[in-house]
């Protein structure tokens, strides 16, 4: 490929190369922001690059505020570089690449009859999708032909109904999802939107009948930390390579895709086969489940203790000695053993975590983390601790100062509207969490303070509420007797 890269000119194809034809269309795109551009497109790319796939992309975005980067993919004739940089196997690597998968990018709400166009391509295979998990939402909307519908399985439902229409419901016409909304059977939950606007809507039973027998709507689940536009090196970065990208893009090396789909799927979208850290699965359950308790318990594990120890970064805790150590000892002496699957995947899976939480490049702020750390906890660190205890008789004493941890990081009170607290020492820290739960952590810190309850008092009282927990953890044998002396000695 032919790019020009005259100095300080706007990233795009060498009108002198000739360079106008690209690939047929095998992908409609929802989504332009960061993360798809760092995963999906750059997936793609690799593939085509082998000569795997031959496809390109018609780029769209969910939402009207996402005008501009379509606009600015137009400018740039659907080019971006993207910076891959991090750790890979204990060496930093830093990779940079022109993205060329892009053949349209189109504006729905503006270019709605372009959009619907689209559904008439006969090389058309495959639907993706990244519109945050409130994207994947059923709302009851009307459909008024010549009007772009806002929501994003509603424009999928009709973009599907003139598919239908145009191809006479060929069944070879239909396609395949592959929604990668940070959301629990994410291809479930779509359909089931496409299902209930198809009755709303009051479309041909015909037209039912083809959506379910001939499209797929695949769950999965995907990793990878995305860092998007680099805003203090843009400008070096820019003379140093002698063109300007509005749309540049940074990511971590580590990458991971689940798809719960038949492994011949391989064949029409080449992940695999192209040497990606792809697998299409049976079950995704093992995948999301080790993915929540090793990697986002981790940060839960980290975030709250951090903080009140005046840590900023993950960055900063993976540098502290007695941090990493312990983080390293609560993931292999009490996240793994609890866990019900291969012993060696999870450690492998837990040494690419470790390597990722030292990203250099990465700078993943703890306070970001602690957001909603209450809930995240009885999701991500709980189902831990009572496995750990179910298994080994004991309760897992890294967890369990985490644990203690997060109690003590909502020792808060309410100051000017928010909740904050101090660190170990008495630097103040913000909360951010749920206004109910805070206000009952800070009732029961303060009757502590005023000598109203003990210690052990205030603990059961927060373990016994159900609407924290779902649950009275006091039915936990030892828990509030071992929390208590973990609270005592991080005092």
């Amino acid at each position: 490929m032919n790019i020009d890269l005259n100095p300080m000119k706007l990233l795009s194809r060498d009108p002198a190369s000739g360079l106008t034809e690209h690939y047929p269309v095998k992908v409609l795109q929802i989504g332009e922001g960061n993360f798809l551009r760092g995963f999906f497109d750059w997936m793609i790319h690799e593939c085509n690059k082998l000569g795997n796939f031959q496809g390109s992309i018609a780029v769209t975005q969910p939402r009207p505020s996402g005008r501009e980067k379509i606009e600015k993919l137009k400018k740039q004739d659907g080019l971006y570089t993207l910076m891959v940089r991090g750790l890979q196997e204990g060496q930093k690597i830093e990779q940079n690449e022109i993205i060329s998968v892009f053949s349209k990018a189109i504006d729905p709400y503006t270019e709605w009859a372009e959009f619907l166009d689209l559904s008439k391509m006969a090389t058309l295979e495959f639907v993706v999708s990244n519109t945050t998990e409130a994207g994947i939402h059923y709302r009851q909307i009307p459909w008024e032909e010549g009007v772009p519908i806002e929501s994003f399985p509603g424009r999928l439902t009709a973009f599907l109904y003139k598919r239908y229409q145009h191809f006479h419901g060929d069944p070879e016409k239909g396609l395949i999802m592959l929604p990668c909304e940070l959301l629990e059977k994410n291809g479930d939950v779509l359909k089931h939107c496409v299902r209930q606007h198809i009755k709303d809507w009051g479309l041909p039973k015909s037209f039912a009948d083809w959506v379910e027998q001939h499209n797929q709507f695949l769950n999965s689940l995907v990793d990878r930390i995305v860092t998007g536009f680099p805003e203090k090196e843009a400008e070096a970065l820019f003379e140093k390579w002698g063109y300007k990208d509005h749309l540049l893009n940074t990511a971590e090396p580590y990458h991971f895709w689940a798809i719960e789909g038949e492994p011949d799927l391989d064949k029409r979208l080449p992940f695999k086969q192209s040497g990606l850290n792809v697998h299409w699965v049976e079950d995704l359950a093992p995948y999301q489940i080790r993915k929540v308790r090793i990697l986002n318990g981790s940060h839960t594990i980290m975030a709250p203790l951090g903080i009140l120890s005046g840590l900023e970064t993950v960055g900063e805790v993976m540098d502290h000695s007695d941090f990493n150590d312990f983080l390293c000892q609560a993931i292999n002496k009490e996240i793994i053993p609890s866990l019900p699957y291969d012993s060696g995947e999870l450690t492998k899976y837990a040494e690419s975590v470790l390597e990722r939480f030292r990203n250099p490049f990465v700078h993943h702020r703890l306070s970001d983390i602690s957001l909603n750390t209450i809930s995240k906890f009885k999701v991500r660190l709980l189902p831990t601790l009572e496995a750990f205890a179910e298994k080994e008789g004991r309760l897992p004493v890294h967890v369990l100062r985490a644990f203690a941890g997060l109690i003590r990081f909502c020792r808060v009170k309410k100051i000017k509207g928010s909740y904050a607290g101090k660190r170990f020492n008495g630097e103040p820290y913000i909360v951010k969490d749920d206004e109910q739960k805070l206000s009952f952590f800070s009732e029961q810190w303060m009757c502590y303070e005023n000598n109203k309850i003990s210690l052990h008092e205030m603990t059961e009282t927060i373990l016994a509420n159900q609407e924290l927990w779902d649950k009275d953890l006091n039915k936990i044998n030892g828990l509030a007797g071992a929390l208590c002396d973990q609270l005592h000695d991080l005092r």
